[in-house]
């Protein structure tokens, strides 16, 4: 707790005025995983595999997000981050959440949609890949969360596009290419 304590302290105490914008807007762009879902809901123009990827990237977003709010954060309760003493630029900052820090719900939904959409649309796997790191970076920066809130996250974003992805070749196997 020390280390991510120090990390967290160290990204507070960074000046850096051009990305404060960005990433602010960018965290509160991710509240209720509106990216992914507008992602998903683009994709899902297209049929076939595109629109599948777009399902089980939302049954993704919704596993990863129950998990993380339902369950861990319920669990561990961990106190949010203390911008104040931390001396954080009030310019980067998003309203604080009133849910427990751990884990980072907008990282784990931004994972568990990019594992699960870019394994099966494998062009979009980098692009969707950097989003979900950028969101859950954007959420230490922004001074919502500690980084180990977000690794935790990402942890539980892997897992739940593992359930899903395994789910769905169990009980809706991909079509065969004939």
């Amino acid at each position: 707790m020390a280390l991510d304590s120090a990390v967290y302290a160290t990204v507070a105490a960074t000046e850096t005025p051009t990305l404060d914008r960005g990433l602010r807007r960018l965290s509160s762009a991710a509240d209720h995983s509106k990216l992914s879902l507008a992602t998903a809901g683009l994709l899902a123009l297209r049929p076939g595999r595109t629109r599948r990827a777009a399902l089980l990237g939302v049954l993704a977003v919704g596993t990863a997000s129950a998990g993380a709010n339902l369950v861990v954060k319920q669990l561990v309760r961990r106190p949010r981050p203390d911008r104040l003493a931390a001396a954080s630029t009030t310019a980067r900052h998003v309203p604080m959440p009133s849910s427990p820090s751990l884990p980072s719900g907008h990282t784990a939904a931004a994972v568990a949609f990019a594992a699960v959409t870019g394994s099966a649309l494998p062009a979009l796997a980098f692009p969707l890949g950097a989003l979900a790191c950028a969101v859950g970076y954007s959420r230490v920066h922004t001074g919502v969360h500690y980084p180990g809130d977000v690794a935790v996250g990402a942890l539980i974003g892997i897992a739940s596009a593992a359930a899903v992805t395994a789910g769905a070749n169990r009980w809706a196997p991909k079509p065969s290419c004939r």
